[in-house]
């Protein structure tokens, strides 16, 4: 099954949405290893890092707006929300660990409101995991809509954030990168709020 995200501004990307219904692979179970819980996983899709999370013993929770993607985490028994990033979620201020992983830095179309939103969340020595494009890829705040077999969704806002956007979003947010970690070609920054920051 072949799914793409199309962008309005131009280029195409196709989504591993085989692997979004996998185990989590091997580079995800080590990025987690690293982190404290309780975790959030934001745009959680069937919920692999979820489950990953709790197989590492750590609480975890996921949302997502998609019923189809909250209905097959369900399925394995595991906790999902089917609710928008924005909608008021348990625990606020009280999370070890928010998640927005898989390109869900796009989610809303406004990068810089949705990492404000995870800092609501966040713990006050909590741990943001952002997975981002790689260097040299610009960040772009746009449209997109979803393509598979001949048939395409409406437009929607989404964002795309390379990893050269990411301190100045962080700082607009309240949050300062404490680190990279790369894992097979893929690039994740860990930001914490600031101390005395915006909570």
């Amino acid at each position: 099954m072949t799914v793409v995200l199309e962008a309005r501004h131009g280029g195409s990307l196709t989504l591993a949405t085989g692997d979004w219904h996998a185990q989590a692979t091997a580079a995800e179970r080590r990025l987690l290893a690293q982190l404290d819980g309780p975790v959030l996983d934001l745009g959680c899709g069937p919920g692999r890092l979820v489950a990953a999370a709790a197989e590492l013993g750590m609480p975890a929770l996921g949302v997502d707006a998609s019923p189809l993607a909250v209905g097959t985490a369900r399925e394995q028994g595991l906790p999902v929300l089917h609710r928008s990033v924005f909608d008021r979620l348990p625990g606020s201020g009280r999370w070890g660990c928010v998640l927005l992983i898989d390109g869900n830095v796009g989610i809303g179309g406004d990068p810089q409101a949705l990492l404000i939103r995870a800092a609501e969340l966040l713990r006050p020595a909590g741990s943001l995991v952002i997975e981002v494009d790689p260097p040299g890829r610009p960040t772009v705040v746009g449209e997109a809509r979803i393509a598979h077999e001949g048939e395409v969704s409406d437009w929607f806002p989404w964002a795309w954030v390379g990893v050269d956007g990411v301190d100045e979003l962080a700082g607009q947010a309240g949050l300062s990168r404490q680190r990279w970690c790369t894992e097979d070609d893929r690039w994740f920054a860990v930001v914490g709020l600031t101390r005395g920051g915006s909570r």
